[in-house]
C-alpha cells in the first residue's frame, strides 16, 4: 500500500513537471515565432517526450487509483465520471470563451494566453479520458470471461504502443499506419458492445443514466470540437490531434458512451417490464422464504398485500382476514370502509363473495354501476386451503380490462403461495409447540418420578410390593411413606384428577403436605382435614384429589387408617382365612372446601395378625377394562388374593398384575395403574 501510495505521488509529480515543461516549451516556441529576427525554438522531440510522459502519468495514475466494483450502483460510476472528469469540458468552454471575451474586450490577440488556454484544455482533455477509460474498463469488464479479459489486456497494451508513433514523430495518418488504426478502430466498435452491466439498470437508473451518458457525450464533443477547430489556427506551435493515441482513446470513450446511450434508450421501454417480473419473482422468493426468516401470518400477509399491488398496479385493494368465520379488514390501500360495505354488501347479493372472481367492466354491470365507483375492475382472490379459507384479497383498477390473464396467473400463484406458506407457518408452530409439550411432560415425568419412592424400609414387621404405570407421560397416581418413629410408619396412596403436568404440581403440593403435616403425627382423619384445608387453598376448583392414609403401628400390631374418597382397601385376616373390603367412608380432598368435610371422614383401627395381606391401589385396577368393555371389578380383584395370600408379597403383586394385563390385553392402558401388597410378617420385631 505505502509503494501504491508513492506511487500515486510520484506518477502526480510527474505529469505537473511534465506539463509544466511542455507549457514552458510552448510558450517559448510561440514567442520565438512571434518575435521578428530572432533564433527560432523548436524542439519537436522534447515536445514529444514531455507529451508521452504527461499522458502517461495521468493514465497510469488513474489505472492504480480505479478500485474493482463494489456492487451494481452503475449511476454511481457514471455520477463519478460526470462529476470528475466531464465536467472539465465544460470548464474548457468557459476558459476558451473567457479567453474571446478578453481579446475581443482588448481588441488584440494574445498568442501566449492563447497557448496557455490550449494548453490547460489538453491537460483537462487528458484527464477525461483517462478518468472515463478506465471508468469505461470497469464497466466492459462487469461479467467478464476470459475471452473478454485478454482482448481488454490487448487493447490497452496495443493502444500504449500508438504513443510510439507520437514519440518518433510518425504522422497516424500515413498509410503505413492507416490500416492497422482501423483494425484499432473495429477493435474498439467490438469492445463496446460489452454492455452487460445496462441490463442492470432499473428504469429509474436508466433515465438517470441517459442524462449521465449525454452529458458525458456532450463532453466528448466539445473536446473534439474545441480541439479540431484549433488544429487549423496557426498561430499554434503544436497540434494535439496529431497524437494517435488522444484519437483512439476519444474515440473508445466516445463510441462507448455512444453505445452505452443508445443500449439504454432503446431497452427503456422494457425495462418496466423486466422489473415487474424481477420484482414478482423477488416476492416470490420472500413468500417462500418467509418460514426460515421465521416471519408471522401477519408478517406474510402483508407482504403478499404489497406484492398483488404491484404485480397487477392496482388503484385500490383491500384484505379480509377471516377470523371464527368473520371477515376482518385488515389491509386496505385507497378505499374506505362505506365503500368496502357497499361492494360487500353486492357481493353477498350476487352470491360470489369468497369465490374467484373477476370482472374487468364493472360500468356494464348495473350493480356495479348503481354503486357510482370509481374503479372500472375487480378480482376477488380468496386465500384457501382444501379445508380453511385464511382470507379474500380484493383488488380494484380504475381502468377497463385491469386484469389480463397473465397478471391473474401471477396473482393466484402469490394467493397458493401464501396459503402455503401459512400453512407451514402453522404446521411449524403446532410442531414447536408439540416439541415444547413433550419437553415439558418429560421434565413432569422426571419429577413425578422423583416424587415416587423407589424403595420401602426393610423391616421384619412387613414386606412391601409396588407396582405403579401410568397410562400417559405424566400419571395422577401417587404414594409415599415416612418412617414416623421406630415402630410406626405412615403410608398415603392418592388419585389426583387430570393427567399430565398439572397432575405432576399437584402431586408434588401433596407429597409436601404429607410431609409437613405428618412431621406431627397426626391421626389419619385430622390429616385428611388439613390436608383438605390445604388443598382447599391452591387447588383449582375443578381438581381434586383422592386418597387413603394408613399408619401402621409396628409395637401395637395395628393400623389405623382413613379414606378420602379413594378405593377402598382389599385386606386378608389370616386367622379368620378371610378376605374383604373395609367398607369405610370419606369424600375427595377439594370437593367440599371448609369445615363441612370433616364430617364426611371416618377413621379406623384395625389389629393385625402374622401373614395378613392389604392390598391398597388405585382405580386404575378395579376399572380396567377389556376389548369387550367388561370391567376388571373389585370381585376379580378379591378373587386374586384368595388365590394368593399366602404367597410372598412380591408374588401377589404379580399374580395380580399379570391377571389384571391377561384380562385387558396387551397395550390396552387407559388409567393409571398402583398397587401396593403389604404382607405382615410372623415375627418379632428386631429390638
Amino acid at each position: 500500500m505505502l509503494y501504491k501510495t508513492n506511487a500515486k505521488s510520484l506518477l502526480v509529480i510527474s505529469a505537473v513537471v511534465s506539463w509544466a515543461l511542455l507549457l514552458a516549451n510552448v510558450l517559448l516556441s510561440a514567442e520565438s515565432m512571434r518575435e521578428q529576427g530572432t533564433a527560432k525554438i523548436a524542439l519537436p522531440f522534447v515536445s514529444n517526450l514531455l507529451i508521452i510522459v504527461f499522458i502517461v502519468a495521468v493514465f497510469l495514475f488513474q489505472r492504480m487509483s480505479a478500485e474493482a466494483l463494489k456492487g451494481i450502483d452503475f449511476i454511481g460510476y457514471l455520477w463519478n465520471l460526470f462529476s470528475k472528469a466531464a465536467v472539465a469540458a465544460y470548464l474548457s468552454v468557459a476558459l476558451f470563451l473567457g479567453y474571446r471575451v478578453m481579446t475581443n474586450y482588448a481588441d488584440t490577440e494574445s498568442v501566449l494566453l492563447l497557448h496557455l488556454v490550449y494548453q490547460i484544455n489538453f491537460g483537462l482533455l487528458v484527464i477525461f479520458l483517462a478518468k472515463a477509460f478506465y471508468i469505461w474498463r470497469q464497466l466492459l469488464l462487469y461479467h467478464k470471461n476470459r475471452f473478454l479479459q485478454i482482448a481488454w489486456d490487448w487493447f490497452e497494451l496495443l493502444l500504449g504502443a500508438t504513443l510510439l508513433l507520437t514519440l518518433f514523430n510518425f504522422h497516424y495518418t500515413s498509410f503505413i499506419f492507416l490500416p492497422l488504426l482501423s483494425l484499432m478502430g473495429f477493435y474498439i466498435l467490438f469492445l463496446c458492445t460489452n454492455l452487460k452491466w445496462v441490463a442492470y439498470l432499473t428504469f429509474n437508473n436508466k433515465s438517470r443514466s441517459l442524462v449521465l451518458l449525454g452529458a458525458i457525450l456532450l463532453s466528448c464533443y466539445i473536446f473534439v470540437r474545441f480541439f479540431r477547430g484549433m488544429s487549423t489556427s496557426h498561430d499554434l506551435v503544436i497540434d494535439y490531434t496529431q497524437v494517435g493515441f488522444l484519437l483512439l482513446a476519444m474515440m473508445f470513450v466516445g463510441f462507448y458512451t455512444l453505445a452505452a446511450f443508445l443500449v439504454s434508450l432503446f431497452s427503456l421501454p422494457t425495462s418496466s417490464v423486466f422489473e415487474q417480473k424481477s420484482e414478482d419473482l423477488l416476492n416470490f422468493q420472500r413468500l417462500s422464504q418467509s418460514i426460515q426468516q421465521g416471519q408471522s401470518e401477519a408478517q406474510v400477509y402483508d407482504m403478499l398485500f404489497e406484492s398483488t399491488i404491484k404485480a397487477s398496479d392496482a388503484s385500490a385493494a383491500w384484505f379480509e382476514l377471516v377470523r371464527n368465520g368473520e371477515p376482518q379488514v385488515t389491509q386496505l390501500l385507497n378505499v374506505n370502509s362505506d365503500q368496502i360495505k357497499r361492494i360487500r354488501h353486492l357481493l353477498l347479493a350476487y352470491n360470489i363473495h369468497n369465490i374467484d372472481y373477476i370482472n374487468n367492466n364493472l360500468n356494464r354491470n348495473p350493480g356495479f354501476r348503481d354503486l357510482m365507483l370509481p374503479w372500472k375492475s375487480l378480482i376477488i382472490l380468496p386465500i384457501k386451503s382444501k379445508k380453511h379459507l385464511a382470507g379474500v384479497l380484493y383488488l380494484l383498477k380504475d381502468i377497463e380490462q385491469g386484469f389480463d390473464r397473465e397478471t391473474v396467473n401471477v396473482l393466484r400463484t402469490f394467493t397458493s403461495q401464501t396459503i402455503l406458506t401459512i400453512e407451514n407457518l402453522r404446521l411449524v408452530a403446532e410442531s414447536l409447540q408439540t416439541e415444547r409439550y413433550k419437553e415439558e411432560l418429560k421434565i413432569a415425568t422426571q419429577v413425578q418420578e422423583s416424587l415416587i419412592p423407589k424403595n420401602f424400609p426393610v423391616d421384619s414387621w412387613f414386606e412391601i410390593s409396588t407396582h405403579a404405570v401410568a397410562a400417559k407421560e405424566v400419571g395422577g397416581d401417587f404414594y409415599d411413606f415416612l418412617q414416623l418413629s421406630e415402630s410406626r410408619i405412615a403410608i398415603i396412596i392418592g388419585d389426583v384428577s387430570g393427567k399430565g403436568i398439572s397432575a405432576a404440581f399437584h402431586m408434588a403440593q401433596m407429597k409436601g403436605i404429607f410431609h409437613g403435616l405428618m412431621q406431627q403425627d397426626m391421626p389419619p382423619s385430622e390429616f385428611m382435614k388439613q390436608a383438605n384445608s390445604a388443598l382447599s387453598r391452591c387447588l383449582e376448583r375443578t381438581s381434586f384429589i383422592t386418597s387413603a392414609l394408613y399408619i401402621i403401628d409396628y409395637s401395637m400390631k395395628g393400623f389405623m387408617f382413613a379414606r378420602a374418597g379413594h378405593c377402598h382397601t382389599l385386606y386378608y385376616n389370616a386367622m379368620m382365612d378371610d378376605v374383604f373390603y373395609f367398607q369405610t367412608d370419606g369424600l375427595g380432598l377439594g370437593i367440599i372446601r371448609d369445615k363441612s368435610y370433616a364430617n364426611h371422614i371416618r377413621e379406623m383401627y384395625y389389629d393385625y395378625n402374622p401373614s395378613d395381606v392389604m392390598v391398597i391401589y388405585t382405580d386404575g385396577i378395579v376399572e380396567a377394562r377389556n376389548a369387550k368393555n367388561e370391567e376388571y371389578g373389585e370381585d376379580r380383584l378379591k378373587y386374586m388374593l384368595e388365590q394368593t395370600y399366602h404367597l410372598e408379597a412380591e408374588d401377589i403383586k404379580y399374580a395380580i398384575i399379570n391377571d389384571l394385563q391377561d384380562f385387558t390385553g396387551p397395550d390396552n392402558l387407559y388409567d393409571d395403574q398402583t398397587l401396593l401388597v403389604i404382607k405382615f410378617k410372623p415375627v418379632e420385631p428386631n429390638k
